[in-house]
């Protein structure tokens, strides 16, 4: 008797190779973890407390699909204060973290067959979410000319098929640390408004920028009938990873609809989270210009040692909490991460994970503590050098 198979389709779905790595890295003691996006802080104390308020205060129950007024009003006013954008919470989608805002934004611009244009190297997810609803993405690599990462209009405009309905990019970029300009950005919503695409930017990292308390966002540019998606999260700038709580801005249609979705996919987030959330907006400002100092300070060390490494070329970073050196030479950075690990303890998240335009690269997370990177650091440019 046959059995009965998996569903043909998740042959297309390919495993994180960040996964791959942390995997092999649970199973030794004593590794530096540098391959996953998360800072070593606790979440806030005041935070923690607000959850268990609200759990005393009721919030035990269903709440909207589209989550609670009051933290859907409360990221309104946070937006006209960083971006003096004025938006309705209408306009809001609160979800049970930025990747599930991923997936229903990726859902609601994509039929089976249609067409992702994807801007790599870049977290992997969007990829393989765009896989998982039966479309097929596009990747294509950032310029580099060995400083820095530009976008590449001429091989986005030779990728455009009948079938593209979606640009992603993420800015400020996990692996990249690359952060658009608002001059890339219009050139960007320009473009999809040209070929009539839908443009979904990830601004997870936004508040982790070193230039100013916030990176520019799309919204700033776009008008509110414009056909653009932002992913947000909690997990970066308030150090509460676990606590799976993110957001989606976009049209009132698309808000509207994704939260139907949300009814098959997750209900709602979690009442009481979305309660803390509302304290982190409400508090957490200082907490995250202090964070961004120490990462701008972890940042310059881990930099400083790798340009100090013949071989590798490294772009220094704008924002988020990585560094993408380039190895010359290298071709396979999954086998590299590997070695790396089995010999230096040191674990990083392969370059071939984000894309065709990572491979020669590894990714290194310098959100840890210092305590972690000065050893890991010493470790990796000394298997470098040999």
């Amino acid at each position: 008797m046959q059995p009965v198979s998996l569903a043909p389709g998740l042959a297309h779905i390919t495993p994180s190779r960040i996964r791959e790595v942390a995997n092999v890295a649970f199973a030794m003691e004593g590794t530096f973890k540098l391959h996953f996006g998360e800072s070593t802080l606790p979440t806030p104390p005041y935070i923690r407390e607000a959850l268990h308020q609200a759990v005393e205060d009721g919030f035990t129950f269903y709440s909207e699909n589209a989550g609670l007024p009051s933290l859907r009003a409360a990221l309104a006013d946070k937006y006209a204060e960083l971006h003096g954008v004025t938006l309705e919470p209408a306009e809001i989608l609160i979800t049970a973290s930025g990747v599930q805002a991923l997936n229903v934004a990726i859902r609601c611009a994509l039929d089976p067959g249609d067409e992702a244009l994807i801007l790599t190297p870049n977290w992997p997810n969007g990829t393989e979410i765009v896989r998982l609803y039966g479309a097929t993405p596009v990747e294509v690599p950032f310029a580099f000319d060995g400083q820095g990462y530009r976008v590449d209009f001429t091989a986005l405009e030779a990728a455009l098929s009948p079938r593209t309905r979606l640009l992603l990019y993420t800015s400020p970029s996990n692996p990249l640390g690359w952060v658009a300009t608002p001059a890339e950005q219009q050139a960007l919503l320009d473009f999809c408004r040209r070929h009539r695409l839908w443009l979904l930017a990830d601004e997870v990292y936004e508040r982790l920028y070193y230039a100013g308390p916030v990176a520019p966002s799309i919204l700033r540019l776009c008008s509110r009938d414009d056909a653009v998606m932002v992913v947000q999260s909690f997990s970066k700038a308030y150090c509460m990873t676990g606590w799976r709580l993110g957001w989606l801005v976009s049209r009132r249609d698309l808000v509207q609809k994704a939260a139907q979705l949300n009814e098959f996919i997750v209900s709602h987030a979690a009442t009481m989270t979305q309660k803390a959330g509302e304290v982190a907006l409400r508090r957490g400002d200082d907490d995250i210009h202090a964070m961004v100092e120490q990462l701008h300070q972890h940042m310059t060390f881990c930099y400083q040692a790798l340009t100090s490494v013949r071989g590798v070329s490294v772009a220094r970073p704008a924002g988020a909490f990585y560094l993408f050196p380039r190895i010359h030479g290298l071709e396979d950075s999954f086998t590299f991460a590997l070695e790396l690990l089995r010999a230096t303890k040191v674990s990083v998240a392969p370059g071939v994970a984000f894309g065709p335009g990572g491979e020669g690269a590894i990714r290194i997370c310098y959100a840890p503590d210092m305590s972690v990177l000065e050893p890991a650091m010493e470790r990796l440019c000394r298997f470098l050098e040999r």
